[in-house]
Formats: structure tokens, sequence, C-alpha cells
């Protein structure tokens, strides 16, 4: 029995949401009806091949919109009007002056519901605002320190596995290394040892829902991609609903996540029920795989074919680490500056988590443009960080333009690939030591070449990646250490 927790009445969770999509798409269509104001200008008619360009390339869709029409504008994105706003003082006051004025749960990120529940990412107010504080001390300086250890053996094992002129997909790679070191790190579960189930797998299944597209999505019944995303839920919810109840009895803990959950608490005695223990549980799962995953993709991309900066970190690694494995203090107090230009270059291009759907409580003007209350409105990352008038070259990979002294001249907002305000990744700087463990380590031994007339695309899910992987040639630069 899922025990929901005796301290946890004062700020409870929200009501449930429904998942059936027409209800959901009639909501919609009431919800704009009821719009008294009008919206700001935009693309308003329907448009099947708008909806269709939103899919496959929104990056091209925004810029456009923007051009034309400044940094708040309409699109009709299939049934629905949608204000897009872009730039940096959009991102500021959507993410920080004027955050309370808009809902994550009411906006389109409630199709993460029926995976995630009511994780951070799909919950407001003071429960998240509480919620946020219990979980907080799971990301302590401390305690990432402590990760790395982990993330080091699990990345220099599958590195170990590689061959002078072999081909693999770089992103598939990745992607089992990060979900290697989340079960390990967020469960304090063994993959080696999971013989019943694999949950990296399960997880996997259920993620390949939100790759489909949208009229796949809202289809329902045995066999649709829903049914096929709820299985693989089920199978999860055994696991980590049976190692919670599992440790509640026995009283073992760990140094993962689950078990600094099971027994946190908030400044009153506010504690998880179990519920919301998993419910924080995978959506750290959900958040932390796949952006590092894309990260590492992506960054191996661009150094790919910007060699100059793929040796520039090799070599920097080589003078501050020798030979020894990336250490936490190192990484995280900056002591690989150009690996850390790199990154914070990567995330400018491809910041994973790419869009931020929210709907605004009440009506607001953002750059002398009117916006009404009860709509959706969704800010860009990927978009703002590729403008123009903001950025010199935008979609060129230029490291340099995150030294020091450039750095300190970006406006306020300009640069925000893990949100902001109060709802700033809390995994953020997990993320970064691990993206940073794996590139030095793979940096130190190999050059990644990409297979020829390949070419990068990009799929949106709630997170950005390689669509279809990313095939690569290994080349081996020096003997791995001791052999």
């Amino acid at each position: 029995m899922v025990n929901y927790g005796s301290r946890m009445s004062l700020v409870g969770p929200p009501p449930p949401a429904t998942t059936n999509p027409m209800k959901r798409l009639w909501l919609d269509v009431r919800h704009e009806r009821r719009v008294p104001d009008p919206y700001p200008p935009g693309d308003t008619n329907f448009s099947l091949a708008r909806a269709r360009a939103m899919v496959r390339d929104p990056l091209s869709v925004l810029l456009g919109a923007y051009e034309r029409y400044g940094p708040v504008f309409t699109l009709r994105v299939f049934h629905e009007r949608v204000v897009f706003v872009l730039g940096p003082e959009a991102n500021h006051h959507v993410l920080v002056s004027n955050a309370r004025n808009f809902l994550w749960r009411e906006g389109h990120f409630r199709e993460l519901l029926p995976l995630l529940g009511d994780g951070l990412l799909t919950i407001d107010g003071d429960f998240h605002r509480r919620s946020r504080r219990i979980v907080l001390p799971a990301f302590h300086h401390e305690r990432i320190a402590a990760a790395a250890e982990l993330i080091v053996e699990e990345a220099q094992a599958a590195l170990a596995r590689w061959e002078d002129g072999a081909r693999l997909d770089l992103y598939a790679w990745t992607r089992r290394v990060a979900l290697r070191i989340a079960m390990r790190a967020l469960f304090g579960l063994d993959p080696d040892k999971q013989r019943d189930l694999d949950a990296a797998a399960e997880f996997q299944h259920a993620l390949d829902f939100y790759g489909n597209d949208y009229w796949m999505q809202v289809a329902r019944g045995p066999g649709s991609p829903f049914a096929r995303m709820l299985r693989a839920r089920a199978k999860l919810d055994a696991l980590v609903f049976g190692e919670i109840t599992r440790r509640r009895r026995t009283g073992e803990r760990g140094e993962d996540i689950l078990s600094l959950l099971l027994d946190a608490e908030d400044e009153d005695g506010s504690r998880l029920s179990d519920k919301h223990v998993r419910d924080q549980v995978m959506t750290l799962l959900f958040a932390g795989h796949d952006t590092t995953t894309a990260t590492v993709a992506f960054m191996v991309y661009e150094l790919a074919a910007n060699r100059e900066w793929a040796d520039r970190v090799a070599a920097e690694g080589a003078r501050v680490l020798g030979d020894r494995p990336p250490d936490a203090q190192t990484l995280m107090a900056g002591g690989l500056p150009e690996l850390d230009l790199v990154l914070d270059e990567t995330l400018r291009l491809y910041p994973p988590a790419w869009i931020g759907p929210r709907r605004s409580v009440a009506p607001f003007e953002l750059c002398g443009v009117r916006v009404p209350g009860d709509v959706p409105v969704e800010y860009c990352s990927w978009a703002s960080h590729r403008l123009p008038d903001v950025w010199d070259q935008p979609h060129a990979f230029r490291p340099e333009r995150f030294l020091p002294e450039a750095r300190a001249t970006l406006p306020r907002g300009a640069y925000v690939p893990f949100g902001g305000g109060s709802r700033t990744c809390i995994g953020m700087r997990f993320g970064q030591l691990e993206i940073k463990v794996i590139a030095s380590l793979l940096l130190r031994e190999f050059r990644l070449e990409l297979e020829p007339g390949w070419r990068l695309r990009i799929r949106q899910t709630p997170t950005i990646g390689p669509r279809g992987g990313m095939p690569v040639r290994v080349r081996r630069v020096r003997s791995p250490v001791g052999a």
C-alpha cells in the first residue's frame, strides 16, 4: 500500500489531472474561447504545415517569427494559440521577476504527468517550494562530490571496451552509461544485479512514448504507445515502491538519493510520502539521464568538427590531471576552464530542456506587448540562445564567447540552459560533473570522427537530442594507462 505520509497534510499535492486527450483538447478550446483580451500579433490561422514544422524544425519557425514580430508573438499550433516569448528580457520575466504568474502544471508539460506524477517538473506554488526544499539536500556540494568516483568508475568501464577503428552509436552508448550512473546514484541499485528487471531498458521504453508523433501520443487502447508506456511505468513502480517498502522496513540506507529522500524533512518536520518519493526519483531520473546523454553527444559532434578545441581540452586535462582520474574538486572548482568553455557553448547551442511551457495566471505586459491571462505561454532557450541581435555568429561553435570578460557583457537572461530562479534545474551541478567526467576521460585516449555523409538532425521530445542516434568511428590517440 502506498503511504501518503501523515506529515504532508499542511500543503498537499495538487488534485489529479486528467490524462484523457480529448478532454484536454476540449479544455484547451474552452480556455481559448473565454480569453477576453486580444493575443499578441502572430500567425494565428490554422495551418497543418506550421504544426508539422513545429514538430520537425521548431527552431526555424520560432526564429522566423521573432524576425517578423519581435520577442512576443502568437502562433497557432494544432488546435490552440500559443504565446511565445524570446530573448533575455522575456526569459528573466518568466523565470525570475514574474515567475509566480506562470504555472507549469497547466502548461504542455502536463503530458509528463502519466509517467512522472507530482515531481518537481509538474507541480507549482507552495507544494513545489516545500518539495524542493526537502529534495535540495540531495544535491548539496558534498553529496555531488561523493558521486564522482561512481561516475568515473562507470565511464572508465564503458570506455575500456572501445577499440581503435570501431564504429558505434555515441548517443546510444552515452544513454547506457548515463542510465547506469542514474540507477546507482538515484536508487543505489547495481544494474548488473537486477536479473528480474532491466530497469534502464524499461525506463527507455517509457520515454519512447514522447518520441512519437502527436497523433500517436493521443491514441489510447491496447497496443498504443500510451499503453506501452503504462506497462513500462508499472514495472518501474513495482521496483521503486518495493525498494521504498524494503528500506522503510529494514532501516537500510545508502549514499543514494532514494535513501536521503526517505528520511528528508522540511524545517517544520514535513516529510515525503512514499508516492512523492517515487515521483521525485522518477523525475530526477527523467531530467538527468537524457540531458546528460544529449549534451555529451552534441559536445562530441562539435568537437569532431572543431578538432582544435578537442586538442585544447585534452591538453588541458593532461596538464592538470596527468594520468589520474578526474576528481570532483578539480571539475567543480573550475580547474579545467577550457572544458568549461566547451560545455557552456554546447549548452548554448543545444540546451537539452529547450522549451519552457507555462500557462499565464493573470494578464501581463512584456516588451511593450500585452498578453492575456490563462493562455499558454512558452519561453524557448534554444531559440533565445541563437538570436542574432544577442549573440554574434549565433549558430557558430565559439567557446571563447564564455571567457569571463565576454560573459560579463551578456544581458541578464540571455543564457538560460538550466532555467532560472526558483525553478533552476536542481540537478544542474550533478549533470555538469557527469558530463565533464565522461568528456575528459574520453578525450584523454580517443577522438571521434563522424561517419561520412551523416548529417545531424535534431528530434524534440521534452528534451532535444540527435534524431536516429549519432554514428561515429573511434580513433585512439594514445594507449590506455597501464597498457
